[in-house]
C-alpha cells in the first residue's frame, strides 16, 4: 500500500462540481460594489492595456477572457479595444449568468466601468459599453484544456483567478496558464490575476479547492510564456475573505 491517504491527492478540475458554482453568490460576495483591491487591478490593467494600443491604434482586436466566471470587469476592460470578445466558461451557471447580462447588464457593473474611465482613454470611448457588449461579446461554455487542440487565436486576453482556482494540483496549475498562452497570437497584451497562497474557497456553501502558488513560482511560469512582465502584490492588506496571502496581477505581452 502506498503511503499517504486520499485526502493527500490533488483535487482535480475534472472532478469538481462546476454546474453547482452559484454566481448570484459569489457576486454578492465579490462584486456588489468594487472593493479596494479590485480598484487597484483596473488600474494596473486599463493603464496596461491603454499604454498598447494607444501606440497600436486601428488594428483588429479579438480579445478573449478565459475562466470569466461571474466578472464582466475583464470583459469591460477590453471592450474599448475589441470588435469581438469571447467569454469562455465551464460551469453552465455561469454561462447562463454572463449571457444574461449581454442584453442590459447589472446595475453593479456601471461603478467598474467608472474606474476604467479614470484613464481618458476610455473615457473619450465615444460607444454606449451596454449596447457594444451586447453587439461584440460571444459567451462559450467550455473547458480550458479543451480548446489547446483547435486553431483559434486571440490578440487580446485576461485570466482571472482561473489557473490556481481550478484545482489543487501544480501540474493543472502549469497547464493552464499554457493553455492561455496558447490561445493567443504572439505579441498579443495579456492581464491575469491569481490569488497567492490560497487555500480554497467556499461559494454557495460549497468548497472549491486551490492551488498554493506564490509569487515567485507565478512568475516563474509566466516567464516560459510572457515578455514585457510586470507583477504586482495587491489586496495583502484589505483581503476579500481568508485563506490567502495577496492578490497578484500579471501583465505583459505573449513571447514571440
Amino acid at each position: 500500500m502506498p503511503s499517504g491517504s486520499l485526502e493527500d491527492l490533488p483535487r482535480l478540475n475534472a472532478d469538481v462540481p462546476w454546474d453547482k458554482f452559484n454566481p448570484v453568490d459569489y457576486i454578492s460576495h465579490n462584486y456588489r460594489s468594487v472593493l479596494a483591491a479590485d480598484a487597484e487591478i483596473i488600474a494596473i490593467v486599463r493603464d496596461h492595456f491603454s499604454d498598447h494600443f494607444r501606440r497600436f491604434p486601428g488594428r483588429p482586436v479579438r480579445g478573449i477572457d478565459v475562466g470569466a466566471g461571474a466578472n464582466l470587469y475583464p470583459a469591460l476592460a477590453m471592450l474599448p479595444w475589441c470588435e469581438e470578445i469571447t467569454l469562455l466558461d465551464r460551469s453552465s451557471r455561469n454561462v447562463d449568468y454572463l449571457q444574461g447580462q449581454l442584453d442590459f447588464y447589472d446595475a453593479n457593473w456601471d461603478a467598474f466601468w467608472r474606474h476604467l474611465c479614470q484613464n481618458s482613454d476610455y473615457a473619450a470611448y465615444s460607444r454606449d459599453p451596454r449596447e457594444r457588449l451586447k453587439q461584440i461579446v460571444r459567451v462559450e461554455e467550455g473547458d480550458l484544456f479543451h480548446l489547446v487542440g483547435q486553431e483559434r487565436r486571440w490578440t487580446l486576453g485576461t485570466m482571472f483567478f482561473v489557473a490556481e482556482s481550478i484545482s489543487s494540483s501544480e501540474t493543472e496549475f502549469e497547464q493552464a496558464i499554457n493553455c492561455f498562452f496558447h490561445y493567443l497570437e504572439p505579441g498579443a497584451p495579456f492581464a491575469a490575476a491569481f490569488m497567492e497562497e490560497s487555500e480554497g474557497y467556499e461559494v454557495g456553501g460549497l468548497s472549491f479547492p486551490a492551488c498554493n502558488v506564490r509569487r515567485a513560482q507565478i512568475r516563474h511560469t509566466l516567464r516560459k510564456y510572457a515578455t514585457g512582465l510586470r507583477t504586482t502584490s495587491v489586496g495583502e492588506l484589505d483581503k476579500v475573505r481568508e485563506g490567502y496571502k495577496s492578490m497578484i496581477v500579471a501583465c505583459g505581452y505573449r513571447r514571440t
